[in-house]
């Protein structure tokens, strides 16, 4: 070295200076690979076996909310709800099938799991707005026209259904047109469009045909309303035919642009 040259040396102190040589990544050990891999099939053995085969995570109660009419004892016995099973393996949708078909009087239906061992059913019940006098006992009609339970006694503030259909004239021929659950549905169409102050008197809605539908109130007053067409403005032109014959028995709103009132 001592007889190195100037030159050399100064190369060599260039090459000592510059940046170090990449180092060579290892690949992992398979001994590492193994390990890693039976930790994560543990793991998963594990999460399977709470899940299904531990005590922790099965069903031990069963909530009910939002009934009205029904009582959460004839809910619970509709669901049957597969008490002591894996929480998870629960059908909520074969719960909530049984419940729609062994109770017609729910709408809505919400079938939830809640962890750990709970099921929870909140159901919202459909409201009469119509009923169909039937015997002794009266048919529940909601508002999509759905027939959904029969009881003996009429729910208050709720109006009568009179299907007053003729074998001929107009009623046989709007019978053959559209069916009776068509001319049913047109009715609630015509209770809901009533106008609150006078739904809260009427007693009944008479169906004679898809055009001549009518009401009968607490005091004895009727309205001819039509068809169930135009009810916002049919409703609107109600009130202020009332408001103007305060002593008017009859009102005629079938054509809500000509109406009509007579009596006193």
């Amino acid at each position: 070295m001592a007889g190195s040259t100037t030159a050399e040396r100064g190369e060599r102190q260039q090459q000592s200076s510059g940046p170090p040589p990449a180092r060579r990544v290892r690949p992992p050990r398979l001994r590492t690979i193994i390990i890693l891999a039976v930790a994560l099939v543990l793991l998963g053995a594990g999460g399977v076996w709470v899940l299904y085969g531990s005590s922790w995570v099965r069903v031990e109660r069963v909530t009910v909310s939002g009934t009205r009419v029904l009582t959460p004892e004839q809910v619970r016995e509709a669901a049957d709800v597969p008490v002591g099973s894996p929480l998870v393996s629960v059908d909520t949708d074969a719960i909530e099938a049984r419940l729609r078909r062994k109770l017609p009087r729910i709408d809505v239906v919400d079938v939830g799991r809640s962890w750990p061992d709970g099921i929870g059913l909140k159901v919202t019940e459909r409201t009469p707005v119509l009923i169909v006098q039937k015997g002794k006992n009266f048919v529940e009609v909601d508002d999509e026209g759905v027939r959904f339970a029969t009881v003996s006694e009429a729910p208050k503030g709720v109006p009568v259904l009179e299907l007053a259909l003729s074998p001929s004239g107009s009623s046989a021929a709007s019978l053959r047109r559209f069916g009776e659950d068509r001319l049913v549905r047109e009715a609630v169409r015509v209770a809901g469009a009533v106008p609150a102050a006078v739904a809260r008197d009427t007693r009944t809605v008479k169906v004679r045909s898809y055009d001549d539908i009518s009401l009968e109130l607490a005091d004895g007053r009727t309205v001819d309303w039509g068809s169930a067409e135009k009810g916002a403005a049919k409703a609107r032109t109600l009130l202020a035919l009332m408001k103007a014959s305060p002593d008017a028995r009859h009102f005629d709103v079938g054509v809500p642009t000509a109406p009509a009132s007579s009596g006193s």
